[in-house]
């Protein structure tokens, strides 16, 4: 069999391997402790026992004659029975207990770690929001199963087990009886559960649409609100927990459904005990005090059926969380590492794109056979329509995607050979759709360069033409700029992501549309920095505002997924080709006809 058709608690079973000594350790105390909550029906059969026959009693066989001396023992037995039952689930809770919390956090964080190494490709195909149901409520369900569901199963066959075993060799010839429904109850339970898990699937993945539909409203709740659309979203979101509740609605109904005929069952097996129990006890054949014991115990034997379907129904949930999760970690990494490793200190900043070609997924190509050769320490400007392929260049660069064909170089090295933290480490991106994490100014200056010092971080946010703006916040570099950055402008969140890039000082440094949100003042002073902060690096600038690469060694203008043009600036305008139309109406120089 393979890891993934494993059965569920299989897989999980398998994971949690490092820690058998505690699973095994919590597994007996499980045991011991219920076989010590079983004790007291015994100890009731034996004082009846001592009461009824007194000097020939089942204590007196050990040479104790007195019959109250017989009590006194059987009562400091209770004692120790209840002290050890007492202490058993005292180490059995603690055990479970925390080894649900490491489970939960090793699973926790093996699954977003496995998440971060999978492909771009693999987040655009699905919503943060069902991701964030798997990493938080398909693993907490499990810490609930290991919480309790997990004893109360060990529970629940320890007890039918060790009672059936006492009916055997106590009462043969009615044990039968007693046990007559237990075949029963087991073809319905597992009948009735593997109907439920198909239902407890639809359950979670449920739980994670609408996980999806709040996170999303969540982080776009300023569209919500300037579009008045208050009253379409809850709509939406009644749609979507409506469905989930009726979900639910169906699992419990089965659920619940089975409750009835189960009690009727163990009815007729403890009546059965009842009646023919007393019968043998009037016509001799069974003592009083195992028939007292009988009757008590029947019901351990057969009143925790009425817990299984709801034991199996917290299983069932554990087990569809289980199959989410390890789905996910399951998951392919589409982009491996490689095997060679890249000192930064050595990089020279060489970036050659050799006859690529690459397509998103079910999509036209959107570059095709393209080559472009970028000298060490040269300044390159990439134009172009939208959808030409600018962006996707550098995403291939940084291995967010594999090309389809030919191979990308970095100092005449496959990036696919090398190892991916190295290759990213020698790249400093600022993206167009900037991101800042919730925290203070400071650290999303430095973030990844974390041990960066306040006096690094300050000349790189003057670099960047930050400093001013952020010394007039209300604490300054300490100030927190909100979730995704939502207290700054756009143009402040992009000088913080320039001068981000500035501070981890990268070999090679790509700009895309890294002025685009910034007043033309602010970039004309970037502008001046950008002398100062391209020297001595390879530098990719993608633009639409030409004037933010007017400067740059070499312009290339893209197309369909081609280069159609290069050259200077000047050179550029004097062909008078795509370039130069861009760059008349960027400078006001086109005439623009309306018919």
């Amino acid at each position: 069999m393979t890891t993934r058709s494993a059965h569920p608690l299989l897989r999980l079973l398998r994971y949690a391997k490092p820690y058998q000594t505690q699973i095994c350790g919590a597994i007996v105390c499980s045991i011991l402790r219920t076989l010590l909550d079983l004790a007291p029906p015994y100890l009731i059969g034996v004082a009846v026992d001592v009461v009824v026959k007194q000097e020939t009693s089942l204590i007196a066989r050990f040479g104790i004659q007195n019959p109250l001396t017989q009590l006194l023992v059987l009562s400091v037995l209770t004692i120790a029975t209840w002290g050890l039952e007492s202490l058993s689930q005292y180490a059995a809770d603690k055990l479970w207990r925390n080894l649900a919390q490491t489970l939960q956090h090793e699973l926790r964080v093996d699954t977003y770690n496995h998440l971060q190494e999978l492909e771009l490709a693999y987040f655009e195909d699905r919503s943060t929001g069902i991701l964030l149901s798997i990493l938080n409520d398909d693993i907490n369900q499990l810490e609930r199963f290991f919480n309790s569901g997990a004893q109360d199963l060990i529970s629940f066959f320890t007890r039918v087990f060790a009672v059936g075993i006492s009916f055997v060799l106590l009462a043969p010839g009615i044990a039968w009886l007693a046990m007559l429904p237990i075949p029963f109850i087991l073809w319905g339970t597992f009948t009735f559960q593997s109907r439920l898990a198909p239902r407890y699937d639809t359950v979670r993945d449920r739980a994670g649409t609408i996980s999806d539909r709040l996170a999303n409203n969540l982080s776009g709740i300023a569209t919500i609100k300037s579009f008045t659309a208050e009253a379409y979203e809850s709509d939406r979101v009644y749609t979507e927990s409506d469905a989930y509740r009726r979900s639910n609605k169906r699992a419990i109904a089965l659920s619940v459904a089975f409750q009835p005929v189960l009690r009727f069952l163990i009815l007729l097996g403890f009546v059965l005990t009842l009646y023919l129990g007393g019968r043998e006890v009037l016509q001799g054949s069974l003592t009083v005090g195992t028939y007292g014991f009988m009757v008590f115990i029947v019901q351990d034997l057969l009143w925790p059926f009425t817990e299984l379907s709801e034991i199996m129904d917290e299983y069932q949930r554990a087990m569809a969380s289980v199959r989410r999760v390890m789905g996910l970690l399951d998951t392919p990494i589409a982009i491996p590492h490689g095997d060679r490793s890249l000192a930064i200190e050595t990089v020279v900043g060489k970036v050659q794109f050799d006859n690529i070609t690459f397509a998103y997924n079910g999509r036209n190509h959107i570059l095709k056979n393209l080559s472009l050769q970028i000298p060490a320490g040269a300044t390159i400007g990439i134009v172009g329509a939208t959808g030409s392929g600018k962006s996707t260049l550098v995403k291939l660069l940084l291995r967010f995607y594999e090309v389809h064909s030919g191979r990308i170089l970095v100092d005449g090295i496959d990036i696919r050979d090398l190892n991916l933290w190295d290759l990213r480490q020698c790249i400093g991106w600022v993206s167009q759709d900037v991101f800042l994490f919730h925290g203070t100014v400071a650290d999303n200056i430095c973030y990844g360069s974390f041990d960066a010092t306040r006096e690094q971080i300050i000349h790189a946010a003057k670099l960047a033409e930050a400093h001013e703006f952020i010394e007039q916040l209300p604490q300054g570099y300490d100030t927190i700029v909100g979730e995704r950055g939502q207290k700054l402008s756009g143009g402040q969140r992009q000088r913080l992501a320039i001068a981000r890039a500035i501070l981890k000082d990268p070999p090679i440094l790509i700009l895309d549309e890294a002025t685009s949100a910034v007043d033309n003042e602010t970039e004309a002073a970037i502008q001046k920095s950008l002398q100062v902060i391209t020297q001595n690096r390879t530098t990719i600038a993608i633009a639409h505002r030409l004037s933010t690469i007017r400067n740059a060694d070499c312009i290339y203008v893209m197309e369909s997924g081609q280069l159609v043009e290069a050259g200077k600036h000047e050179e550029l305008v004097e062909k008078n080709g795509i370039y130069a139309g861009l760059w008349k109406v960027q400078s006001g120089l086109a005439v623009t006809s309306y018919q």
